[in-house]
């Protein structure tokens, strides 16, 4: 008579949240939004003086700062505004693109693996005389 063992055994492990990606994804999508108003603010001559133009230009000068002096401004003067074309906005704005696409590349989501192992045992008990 044979008697056979079989073993299994089954792992699955589930992706990662994405919860951490959303936020950081967020958060640099947000220091872009902010760059583009202050882009867009400087070359359609905004009036330096109101309040939410002054709120982004002192949020984002941070991020500008670093770039600046690298390129000059090129500024054109209108009949009651003055456009000013700032290559340190543009600069910022391309560096923080690649560095939450590398921050958001290293986060990505591990693939879930699944093993399975299977194990097979036979014992034969006849003995042959």
């Amino acid at each position: 008579m044979e008697q056979i063992n079989k073993q299994k055994e089954t792992m699955v492990t589930k992706p990662e949240s994405d919860a951490g990606r959303r936020i950081v994804g967020t958060i640099f999508g947000i220091v872009e939004i902010l760059l583009a108003f202050r882009l867009f603010f400087k070359l359609l001559g905004a009036n330096p003086n109101n309040g939410f133009v002054q709120g982004i230009y002192r949020v984002t000068q941070y991020v500008v700062g670093i770039f600046e002096g690298i390129f000059s401004r090129s500024a054109t003067q209108g009949a009651e505004t003055t456009a000013i074309f700032e290559p340190a906005t543009l600069m910022s704005m391309v560096v923080v693109a690649l560095i939450a696409w590398a921050i958001l590349k290293l986060m990505a989501p591990r693939m879930g693996t699944h093993v399975e192992r299977t194990e097979t045992t036979g014992h034969d008990e006849q003995i042959k005389r």
